[in-house]
């Protein structure tokens, strides 16, 4: 399942990173990332009824085959059953728990905790998180990850938090060496994720898309 989950994001290494406290909603900004291409999308646990609507996701994942949907914003071990027990195929944290490592591993869930120091990042990398999210990434910045890279090539890491789907700031991350990047409100507004604003929403994921192609390996 690890293994999958970092193919999957190495097809379009953007994780959309979102909540809404309606289903309809929800469900039409996760079809129109899986139109445009993305196979991976993180649902947030942020809200009242994040699992109502996360639960109507995955009762309607038989619209989105091959693509893996995960919950994200889970602090600590019981947010993590919970979720694994609507259907979550995957667990990302702000920070790093080693008890919801653990519940990840039991249940053979892929596993991304928030990790802001090379320490942390270390030590959820031996804790068998194969993807590490540089949390918050508009503290840390690209320099950041480049740093790390440096004495451990080895590592995946994923900044999340001031991450944007301009040009600049795409080929500012990857070219630090960023593995994936998480990205939220700079790619939903309020407006386009209204159902009848489809396809400005497809547009942009598509634009994105083909930032990405544009940066060189």
């Amino acid at each position: 399942m690890k293994n999958q989950l970092l193919e999957n994001i190495a097809e379009f290494p953007v994780i959309p990173v979102f909540y809404h406290p309606e289903p309809e909603t929800a469900l039409n900004v996760v079809s129109c990332c899986y139109e445009g291409g993305m196979r991976v999308f993180e649902f947030t646990n942020r809200g009242e009824k994040s699992i109502e609507v996360f639960h109507s996701i995955i009762e309607n994942r038989n619209l989105f085959p091959g693509m893996q949907l995960g919950i994200g914003t889970i602090m600590d071990k019981n947010q993590a059953g919970q979720f694994i027990d609507v259907g979550a195929d995957f667990i990302v944290s702000p920070i790093l728990d080693f008890e919801v490592g653990q519940i990840c591993s039991v249940h053979q869930k892929p596993w991304i905790p928030g990790c802001g120091t090379l320490t942390e990042v270390i030590n959820a990398d031996r804790a068998g998180a194969g993807l590490v999210k540089v949390f918050p990434g508009n503290v840390l910045g690209p320099g950041f990850i480049k740093s790390v890279l440096g004495p451990c090539p080895q590592l995946k890491l994923m900044p999340t938090g001031g991450v944007t789907p301009a040009s600049e700031n795409l080929k500012e991350w990857f070219g630090a060496g960023a593995f994936s990047v998480g990205i939220g409100s700079s790619l939903f507004n309020k407006e386009i994720i209204k159902p009848e604003n489809r396809t400005e929403l497809l547009a942009k994921i598509l634009e994105t898309k083909h930032v990405l192609e544009e940066i060189p390996d």
